[in-house]
């Protein structure tokens, strides 16, 4: 096959394994440099990211630097990056304990036996491989011991006596909230396992023991701060560095990067696109992820895992992927809509959610943990969505956080979301009907039918809940329903003074090269009780923003040979008074 050329180095998509990467010829970005960070930085180090963003690479990365058992593989590991050429005097000098919750099985009424059966598997490892280091008879000893707690203390002291330094690994120490977020029943059992006397509580506080004898260091990440909080004072000596501007760039890809990958594959697979065009492709998919607060208007990072999974189809023949978003993201938003639904009236986060994509933005105090039980408080449900990547900063606003949709791989998730909450309401949106309706908008120009069904769609559902009715109901709708378009990439423009939206439809001409229609889409909206001369006011209004937002590079350069058509939509109440062409 002719994207297999000799020599080239792989791409490690979906790899986690830090040696693999580095001695099977594998692409490897690096992210070395932070390590004397990390040692600068307090010796129990929480990290929080969203999923697909490297963690567990990191910690492996981690783990082969720390580790006594690779002493000897340093150079071939490490040689060539940033830490080979700047090595710590803490390398290779600690025994390794990597725990994974994420391979725990079990619901929360017997989280107990998943969390016993994980780590004495991997306790009873820890003692084989480290078996000239430890004790004699360590192995045997753990044995004879009841449980993850109690085998913890012994392995400890194990290591205590043998005058040894453990350095503790948790991935994904999170990963059993999800029982709970999806199901506020579990709540009551998550409490007991959190609190007083529960069994996950006396792990953490074994840890905390542990830290005061042979584990000299911690690293623990996850994806949301709600255990962390519960766990707090049961673990009380771990310093949470997710929102601190020195790990802005830990994990994920900055430009730079992304830029270094792709000029070293041009060189070797058949490219139909230069770097520039490529990056400016990737950008609103990928990028805009800003982690820290002072870190704004900085480098944004690039979801690494997206961009992997871009390169890998890319370079296959030289074509952007025809589906921009791959499959195991949206398995992950999937859970994800679990995560944050919490009722079916979905009253609360429905209106949060519903905000952000009518207003463009919102704000909030992002916290850095807080109690499962107070999810629904606005700004912890705020910073839940940061924290599973579904929001970035994007600096102040009025005193606080101001946080957007970092890029449209999440909003085409939470349109996606929000239109599925609007199907809990018993309304039926055809799959096959839409799809037919989007593929003449593209290339029939046949726009009447499409914006007609949205309306149709919309008074439906307004008609079901009337607290949902109102002007960000109806430009939410109108964003969530234009989002499923696959042949367009939706550029809205918010002007919150003005009360209107802007609706580019972008045409996606580097997938769909044969298409023949763009469009821009003007929405204004006026209550039941304004006059019908307000509806022509504001009619008129739209005609003159279509007129000058069609005049904009941003719509001239990205339309290509296409013809694009200027739509004026005006509601009133949930009625679409207005739907024409400007000529």
């Amino acid at each position: 096959m002719k994207y297999i050329v000799p020599g080239r180095k792989r791409l490690p998509y979906g790899m986690m394994n830090f040696a693999d990467i580095r001695l099977d010829n594998y692409y490897y970005v690096d992210k070395t440099r932070f390590i004397p960070m990390i040692e600068e930085a307090d010796r129990f180090f929480f990290f929080i990211r969203p999923r697909r963003f490297g963690k567990s690479l990191t910690l492996n990365l981690l783990q082969h630097y720390y580790d006594v058992r690779t002493r000897d593989q340093f150079e071939a590991l490490f040689g060539d990056l940033y830490i080979g050429q700047h090595p710590t005097p803490d390398r290779n000098s600690y025994l390794v304990l990597y725990l994974n919750f994420s391979g725990i099985t079990g619901e929360l009424n017997n989280y107990r036996k998943g969390l016993d059966a994980h780590c004495g598997i991997t306790f009873e490892n820890f003692c084989k491989i480290y078996a000239d280091l430890l004790p004699q008879g360590t192995l045997e000893g753990l044995c004879a011991m009841s449980g993850a707690v109690e085998q913890l203390d012994y392995l400890y002291q194990a290591c205590e006596r043998a005058g040894q330094k453990m350095y503790l690994f948790i991935d994904e120490y999170d990963h059993f909230t999800n029982a709970i977020l999806a199901d506020p029943e579990s709540l009551h059992r998550y409490t007991n396992e959190t609190h007083g006397e529960g069994y996950l509580r006396a792990f953490f506080n074994k840890v905390k023991a542990g830290t005061y004898s042979s584990i000299k260091r911690c690293f623990i990440t996850g994806v949301s701060p709600v255990t962390m909080d519960d766990l707090t004072s049961g673990f009380n000596i771990g310093t949470n560095y997710s929102l601190t501007p020195e790990f802005n760039q830990m994990m994920g890809f900055t430009e730079e990067e992304v830029r270094e990958m792709l000029t070293y594959y041009s060189t070797t697979s058949p490219f139909n696109h230069t770097i520039d065009e490529l990056i400016e492709i990737m950008k609103p998919w990928y990028d805009n992820y800003c982690f820290a607060q002072k870190s704004y208007g900085e480098t944004t990072m690039y979801n690494s895992n997206m961009v992997l999974y871009f390169v890998k189809n890319y370079i296959m023949g030289g074509y952007v992927p025809e589906d921009m978003i791959e499959d195991n993201i949206r398995i992950d938003y999937q859970k994800l809509r679990m995560l944050i639904r919490k009722d079916k009236e979905f009253a609360h986060d429905a209106s949060v959610i519903q905000t952000l994509v009518s207003q463009g933005f919102i704000t909030g105090e992002l916290k850095k943990g807080f109690p499962a039980a107070s999810i629904t408080n606005p700004d912890n449900f705020v910073s839940l969505l940061y924290y599973f990547g579904m929001l970035t900063i994007s600096g102040m606003h009025r005193g606080k956080t101001k946080l957007t949709i970092p890029n449209l791989v999440v909003q085409e998730q939470l349109y996606t979301y929000l239109l599925n909450t609007y199907n809990d309401a018993d309304l039926s949106f055809s799959s096959y009907e839409k799809s037919e309706l989007a593929s003449q908008l593209a290339y029939d120009g046949d726009w009447q039918a499409y914006f007609g069904y949205i309306a149709d769609c919309l008074k439906t559902y307004a008609s079901q809940r009337d607290k949902q009715k109102g002007e960000f109901f109806v430009h939410g709708f109108t964003l969530a329903m234009t989002a499923q378009n696959r042949f367009y990439r939706p550029v809205s423009e918010q002007d919150t003074q003005a009360g209107y939206v802007d609706i580019f439809l972008c045409p996606m001409l580097d997938i769909y090269s044969d298409m023949t229609h763009s469009y821009i889409v003007e929405l204004k909206y006026a209550k039941y009780k304004d006059p019908e001369t307000f509806v022509e006011k504001l009619r008129q209004e739209a005609i003159a923003q279509a007129n000058r937002y069609a005049d904009t590079d941003t719509v001239k350069r990205a339309i290509g040979n296409t013809r694009l058509h200027k739509i004026v939509v005006v509601y009133k109440g949930m009625e679409m008074r207005v739907c024409e062409e400007v000529i």
